[in-house]
């Protein structure tokens, strides 16, 4: 993949309770237990707030069928409440961590936009399970140039 390719940061959430750590061995361990090499996203933001990166920016990912060899995936820990139903459950740190990563892949990616996984095509599932449009908006404040469609995909 070339810098020119990534169309698309996909927004995902681990889908894990709020209440209970998952550790990125544990996500490391769940991928390869699905036949992945390695984790399938790009980048991980734990409940505290800190960035792993699993795979090279420009490595085609495992996170979004049919948007692997054009996107960069991110997922956040959480996505359910205490007893597992969707729910926004970005701490405050994690926040920070994913405006920060944003602001960086803006300046690398200035024309990719920005989807929740939840927003691409064929895709059942209430991930990233928090509401994309607030967000993008929240993002714009500091990324004016970034590409914030919402119906980019269909």
């Amino acid at each position: 993949m070339l810098e020119k390719d990534v169309k698309y940061i996909v927004l995902h959430c681990s889908a894990t309770r709020s209440n209970q750590a998952y550790t990125v061995e544990q996500l490391t361990r769940d991928h390869q237990a699905r036949g992945f090499r390695t984790v399938g996203y790009h980048f991980y933001i734990r409940q505290d707030g800190s960035v792993t990166q699993h795979r090279k920016l420009l490595e085609a990912g495992a996170h979004a069928m049919g948007y692997n060899h054009c996107s960069i995936g991110i997922c956040y820990e959480g996505g359910l409440d205490v007893n597992g139903n969707p729910c926004d459950t970005r701490t405050e740190a994690q926040k920070r961590g994913l405006l920060d990563l944003f602001i960086i892949l803006s300046k690398m990616f200035p024309e990719a936009k920005v989807v929740g996984h939840c927003e691409l095509p064929h895709v059942h599932k209430a991930c990233p399970c928090i509401d994309m449009e607030t967000w993008r908006k929240e993002l714009a404040a500091h990324v004016k140039h970034f590409k914030f469609a919402k119906d980019c995909c269909r």
